[in-house]
C-alpha cells in the first residue's frame, strides 16, 4: 500500500486545498493529512487564526473523499515524529517550499511539489470578507 502525506492548516477550505488533496491522493493509494493545532496556527498566522477550530477543520476535512486520516500537531518536532511514523512513500507540499526547509522530508522516499492554484488563498479569502 502506497502511503501518501500531506500537512498544512487547512483553516477555510478552498478549491486550491481540494486540488491539492486530489493531488496527493492520486499518487498513493492511502492519504495522511496533518493539521496544525490552533495554538500553532495562532503563532504562525496571528491572534485573529484560525478561523476555525481544529475539530471543524478536521471534520471538513475528513469528509473530502481523498482525505483517509486526519491528525493533529502542535510543533516541527511533533509533524517530524507523525511524518516518521507514518513513513509515507510520497509526501506532497506546495510549491512555495521548494527552496526551503521542509519538515520531516527526510522520512518520506519522495518528495513532491503542488503549484499552488492561482486566486485561491485562505489569507485572501478572509481580507476579502473583511472588506464587505
Amino acid at each position: 500500500m502506497k502511503k501518501v502525506f500531506v500537512n498544512g492548516c487547512f483553516d477555510i477550505l478552498h478549491p486550491g486545498h481540494v486540488e491539492l488533496l486530489k493531488y496527493a491522493s492520486s499518487l498513493g493509494d492511502t492519504l495522511m493529512v496533518a493539521i496544525d493545532s490552533d495554538e500553532r496556527v495562532s503563532q504562525l498566522k496571528g491572534p485573529s487564526r484560525p478561523i476555525n477550530n481544529s475539530s471543524t477543520r478536521a471534520t471538513m476535512l475528513s469528509a473530502i473523499r481523498y482525505v483517509d486520516t486526519v491528525v493533529f500537531f502542535n510543533s516541527e518536532l511533533e509533524l517530524e515524529s507523525i511524518v516518521k511514523k507514518y513513513s509515507p512513500h510520497v509526501m506532497v507540499v506546495g510549491s512555495d517550499y521548494k527552496d526551503k526547509k521542509v519538515v520531516g522530508s527526510q522520512y518520506a522516499n519522495q518528495l513532491v511539489f503542488f503549484d499552488k492554484i492561482y486566486g485561491f488563498s485562505t489569507t485572501k479569502t478572509i481580507k476579502n470578507i473583511n472588506n464587505r
